[in-house]
């Protein structure tokens, strides 16, 4: 089950972040202004029997920016970071974005296979992004603007 992440999810959220190597690492404190009205924040989590991961984002208009994203361990290769990514996007889309950028450690090859998989492609490097250890993060882009012409096209045909 999908869900919009609460304050009290906080520490569940906390144990994945320090549990996962390629997390973005945040504090507490970043943890916790997550809840902060006006923030432009979505915090969606993955849940049956635990939580099993979780996605952050922040809308700017019409760009969106996927700031953090992690799957418990043991919930890893079962789909998670698929549902997740798929309802942000779908957020996104929903309340007008046109575009969803994010950054990944190169080392990261299950994430980068996923986002590809989604439909992101790589567009940049920022060099030494990352700390502990250190390593370049890509940039990646996907347009969530709905083609009009398909839209079109496929209604003729109806």
């Amino acid at each position: 089950m999908l869900r919009a992440a609460t304050p009290a999810d906080l520490p569940t959220l906390l144990a994945l972040d320090l549990a996962a190597p390629a997390a973005a690492h945040w504090s507490q404190a970043q943890y916790r202004r997550l809840f902060t009205e006006g923030t432009g924040t979505i915090t969606l989590v993955i849940e049956e029997d635990y939580v099993r991961g979780f996605i952050v984002a922040r809308g700017l208009g019409p760009e969106w920016e996927i700031e953090n994203i992690v799957v418990a361990e043991a919930a890893r290769r079962q789909g998670c970071g698929e549902q997740l990514v798929a309802e942000l996007l779908t957020l996104a889309r929903v309340r007008g974005a046109q575009s969803v950028f994010l950054e990944v450690r190169e080392s990261n090859g299950p994430a980068r296979a996923l986002y590809s998989k989604m439909g992101f492609a790589e567009i940049g490097r920022r060099r030494s992004y990352y700390r502990n250890p250190e390593e370049d993060a890509l940039l990646y882009e996907k347009n969530v603007t709905p083609d009009t012409r398909k839209s079109v096209e496929a209604g003729k045909s109806l």
